[in-house]
């Protein structure tokens, strides 16, 4: 769904401890989405406090879209990706795994776990940021994803 002057921005969580991907990966997602607001955390902990709005995060918005990487400090991605899941007011957020891994059961246990992709990160500069554009064109402009901020109510 495409951002228009009239929507409301889009938010983006990235969970990614390596301080240069994280910067590549915002750099190649500002030029295609005009409209986002990327936040970065570097650890599986910080990232669950900041969906749970804790501590400094408690004024934060609620992500549209989880870029989450799967070796993080303190609390690993299959981890934060549970948790994630397992949340009735999260699991409707997209959670797309962007990892240095090439291991196939790290991709297994990640969809067992209810990922919406997995995506291993390219070495090569050039091919990253592709790729980073690759994953924000689908998932925000030809995938439909919830736009909504609150969890779901009970149903009647």
């Amino acid at each position: 769904m495409p951002a228009t002057g009239h929507a409301p921005p889009i938010d983006v969580l990235l969970v990614e401890d390596d301080p240069d991907d994280a910067e590549l990966m915002v750099k190649a997602l500002r030029q295609c989405v005009h409209q986002a607001r990327f936040t970065v955390v570097e650890d599986g902990e910080e990232a669950i406090d900041y969906l749970h709005r804790r501590g400094p995060f408690r004024d934060a918005a609620r992500p549209h879209l989880i870029l989450l990487d799967l070796h993080l400090p303190r609390k690993g991605g299959h981890e934060v990706l549970a948790e994630i899941k397992g949340d009735e007011g999260l699991r409707r957020i997209p959670v797309i795994i962007l990892t240095g891994s090439e291991d196939e059961s790290d991709f297994r246990i990640a969809y067992d776990l209810h990922a919406n992709c997995c995506v291993s990160k390219p070495s090569d500069l050039g091919e990253f940021a592709q790729t980073v554009k690759q994953i924000e064109r689908f998932w925000l402009h030809v995938a439909s994803i919830p736009r909504d901020r609150e969890p779901p109510r009970e149903p009647l």
